[in-house]
């Protein structure tokens, strides 16, 4: 049996753990736990996720795995959900996030010097604690895995898979859900996006992006006093 905790937070995108649990619960002999501080009910982008586990209650877990969204910035301010990603981390075989779960787990100082994924529009702040920002759409450091923005995390999760049960039970799990994707324009990502999407993104993103600027950087540097 492989345990996967999944810890989740208000604002959390839902696909970053959606997709890649319907992945994973496509194999035999996984427990999947999602759980929340004081296993308090979880909004997120208008859905709300209950019946979750007590995270301080959960004592170990085969992979670690924390999804991403606004709330990050949140959830890395808050001392009791960093201390039990610290604690999870440790006996965990895989630590790993998707999208700006990374940098989750950079604040908690699990991706010192290491190589890691997230969302393009916050990657460069993961090296405000001492990571090291990689644009690749999962990245593997030791232990470590990320996965980039979002739909990243399907990606993520087969090379999961593929690790934990070979690659032919990854293309099952593909096969069984038809994840064969072809999307019909080519502007996922700011190299091939058009010039007027990426500044209209670029604009919806930019008041987000400054206030995560800020409150990483005042975190990090209480982080390097604390330390």
């Amino acid at each position: 049996m492989t345990h996967v905790v999944i810890p989740l937070y208000d604002g959390v995108t839902p696909l970053d753990f959606t997709g890649p649990y319907q992945l994973l619960h496509a194999l035999p002999d996984m427990d999947i736990k999602l759980a929340a501080v004081d296993r308090q009910e979880v909004v997120a982008d208008g859905l709300t996720f209950g019946a979750l586990y007590d995270l301080e209650s959960i004592e170990t877990g085969d992979i670690l795995l924390v999804p991403g969204g606004l709330g990050c910035i949140a959830a890395l301010e808050t001392p009791r959900f960093l201390a039990a990603i610290r604690r999870l981390a440790e006996d965990a075989t895989y630590v790993t996030s998707v999208c700006t779960g990374s940098l989750i787990l950079a604040a908690a100082g699990l991706l010192d010097g290491r190589r890691a994924a997230c969302h393009w529009a916050f990657r460069d702040l993961l090296a405000a604690f001492g990571a090291i920002p990689d644009s690749a759409r999962v990245v593997r450091d030791g232990n470590r895995i990320t996965g980039g923005g979002v739909t990243a995390g399907m990606d993520f999760a087969l090379s999961l898979i593929a690790e934990l049960r070979g690659a032919e039970a990854a293309q099952g799990a593909q096969l069984l859900l038809e994840y064969a994707p072809a999307p019909p324009f080519d502007a996922g990502l700011p190299a091939t996006a058009p010039h007027p999407v990426m500044k209209a993104v670029n604009a919806r993103l930019s008041n987000a992006l400054a206030d995560a600027e800020r409150r990483i950087t005042l975190v990090a540097e209480q982080l390097r006093n604390a330390g």
